[in-house]
């Protein structure tokens, strides 16, 4: 069958597709959300026996994350065919056009290696894969530094425009994410809020309890600081911290979310050994099981980092002088992603003896996983009769998106379903922009050349604890203490 609309899927026998994506195209094949016309070809190095061969690995991938319907699953695999190959060679992509046709819409998507894009890119030009109806989308991270991101830019940017580049942050995909765009500019309550006037620090955490593990080689090269901060949370601290757009469409949001980044105070070598700390887990105990040390992982000792720590400040009249506190780490006790925003205490407490010391400043937390939460902390009376006069308490308002998953069919959607319908339809708005990521690796070069210029090395924390104890100095260095309600 030739013609329609093509989604090639490079790395297409990997693991992000067939943890992710192949599991977000069967639930969108499910709720009938594909274009009718969609064929969907998997490309890899590997021989996986053909397009019978790449369904039958499919399947068996989707089998072991969900109850598969047969009717669905039909349809998905009448979609799928496989092709083996080189991408980057000419050779490679003339197969790939000959599969391809006479597409009317092609997404190319390159789940490989930042290191493949270019030549892939120049191989698909040759192939004439890249005409006025492709589309390339591209995985995290685009590069390893500011110069890598640069060249590899300027290589996607000589074969297509960038209204036609999609760069993708599966973060931006989810519903709680989502919910914090909504949350600030629908709500009238909030924006008068949020400021330094009222704000006193923001929090930003993502905790993983797995380790590295066989990812090492990877995780060598780009460590915590560029694997996580660059862009996953550097897109949050945005989105916390950005201006009104002046509308919900792509080049709006994405103009605001560069002014933060460029108001972002650089690290130096002076700054950085109080504002960052660096580690590396150890042996120690995960979830009940004894787990071994990234260096014992490696099979050697590393200067590479599991654990980011970081106090960042943004120099414009909002943020003036509140820290944004960020930590990402391996090996921690729980995983969790979550923003805290810490209001200020009251200017002044009407409520005397043991009610003063009741007071705690109102707090808002956004739980991004394993849970979908919004929580606002609220003082309010304690009930009951006491000898010392009112007393008060604590108490959250929870928007719990549970709720939202409930009753038969109800789920929790995974990242790229909503983000490769985007795609398919041009919507750019989840995605982010060249400059915003050159702009995201200006600040982390900053710091990791300030570390470099400081030889600050990680420190070893045991697996299962929240990271260095040095961690806890960033913030209670101003008062305040790493958590949630």
């Amino acid at each position: 069958m030739k013609g329609g609309q093509v989604l090639v899927l490079l790395g297409g026998g990997g693991d992000l597709a067939m943890r992710m994506l192949l599991p977000s195209l069967y639930h969108l094949e499910a709720d009938r959300q594909l274009p009718a016309d969609l064929r969907i070809i998997g490309v890899g190095r590997h021989d996986l026996g053909g397009s019978i061969g790449y369904q039958a690995t499919i399947r068996s991938a989707l089998a072991s994350r969900l109850t598969i319907d047969e009717r669905v699953w039909d349809r998905l695999a009448g979609r799928l065919a496989y092709l083996a190959g080189d991408m980057t060679s000419n050779e490679g992509s003339a197969a790939l056009a000959g599969v391809v046709g006479r597409a009317s819409a092609l997404t190319v998507f390159f789940a490989v290696s930042p290191s493949l894009f270019a030549p892939i890119c120049a191989a698909l030009k040759h192939a004439g894969l890249t005409g006025p109806n492709t589309r390339l989308v591209l995985e995290k991270p685009i590069g390893r530094d500011l110069a890598s991101s640069l060249a590899i830019n300027q290589a996607v940017a000589e074969v297509v425009t960038e209204e036609r580049t999609f760069r993708i942050d599966h973060y931006l995909g989810k519903e709680t994410v989502q919910n914090l765009t909504a949350l600030r500019f629908a709500n009238v309550i909030f924006e008068p809020l949020w400021t330094n006037l009222t704000i006193d620090h923001v929090q930003i955490t993502v905790a993983e309890t797995e380790g590295v593990g066989d990812r090492w080689p990877y995780y060598d090269e780009y460590g915590a600081l560029r694997d996580m901060l660059q862009n996953h949370m550097l897109q949050l601290l945005c989105l916390v911290a950005m201006e009104p757009p002046s509308g919900f469409d792509p080049d709006a949001v994405r103009n605001e979310k560069v002014k933060v980044l460029r108001s972002l105070r650089p690290m130096t070598g002076r700054t950085v050994t109080g504002n960052t700390v660096r580690g590396q887990y150890g042996p120690g105990i995960v979830e009940g099981r004894r787990v071994s040390s990234y260096v014992e992982e490696r099979g050697g000792p590393t200067s590479r980092e599991t654990f980011v720590a970081l106090k960042a400040e943004i120099d414009n009249w909002r943020w003036a002088g509140v820290p944004f506190y960020l930590r990402t780490g391996k090996r921690l006790p729980e995983r969790r992603t979550q923003i805290v925003i810490q209001f200020k205490s009251v200017p002044y407490s009407i409520f005397g003896g043991a009610s003063r010391d009741d007071l705690i400043a109102n707090r808002l937390v956004i739980d991004l996983q394993p849970d979908e939460d919004i929580r606002l902390l609220l003082m309010n009376k304690r009930p009951g009769l006491t000898d010392s006069g009112m007393r008060l308490q604590s108490s959250p308002l929870s928007l719990s998106l549970a709720s939202n998953y409930a009753g038969t069919g109800g789920r929790r959607r995974i990242a790229y379903e909503h983000l490769l319908l985007d795609v398919f339809r041009g919507d750019r708005t989840l995605f982010v922009r060249r400059d915003e990521v050159e702009q995201a690796w200006a600040y982390v070069d900053g710091v990791a050349n300030a570390w470099r210029e400081a030889n600050i090395e990680p420190i070893v924390y045991p697996a299962g604890s929240w990271g260095p104890q040095e961690a806890n100095k960033i913030v209670s260095a101003s008062g305040a203490s790493w958590g949630s309600c």
